[in-house]
């Protein structure tokens, strides 16, 4: 590295431990949004682990973050910690199963269709012109559909109802 008012080249020492920086446990707190007592219950869980503690507080690796973000969207697609804590290898690094993957996706696909019906159904209801819904048959229809086996599944596209706009 050359001084600047000599112009001489000054050897550059590096101390490697300092190069990686590690984030204490408040730090990966407040820039992933959870609470230091979920990261210590990840941590007894095995989705997460410190690398070492200053003083009484844990140390993380930065990957901790990504590792955190992932566990946001297992959690969020439904899968249990358990489920979560089996998605990552032993160096903590992500290894997803494909196919465990596609099937949550049509789960969740089959939950959006169930729901989508469901939301049609609330709007019908609100926007209904009929004096009474007990005289409208789109809602009667709506209402045997949900009280069968499998609620709004099933035949649930067949009684989609077409909304009248006043």
């Amino acid at each position: 590295m050359p001084d600047l008012q000599s112009g001489r080249r000054l050897p550059l020492q590096a101390d490697l431990r300092s190069s990686v920086k590690f984030l204490d446990i408040g730090e990966v707190s407040a820039r992933s949004g959870i609470r230091p007592s979920a990261l210590r219950y990840y941590e007894e869980a095995g989705l997460i682990s410190s690398v070492s503690r200053h003083g009484l507080r844990r140390q993380f690796a930065p990957e901790v973050l990504l590792q955190l973000k992932l566990i946001a969207m297992g959690k969020a697609a439904g899968f249990s910690l358990d489920e979560i804590a089996g998605m990552f290898g032993a160096n903590g690094l992500p290894d997803l199963p494909r196919a465990t993957f596609h099937q949550k996706a049509d789960e969740i696909d089959r939950q959006i269709r169930e729901l989508t019906v469901l939301s049609d159904t609330l709007r019908h209801v609100a926007d209904c012109p009929a004096p009474s819904h007990m005289e409208c048959p789109t809602f009667r229809r709506l209402v045997d559909a949900a009280g069968k086996p499998g609620g709004t599944t099933g035949n649930a596209k067949k009684s989609k109802p077409r909304l009248v706009s006043r």
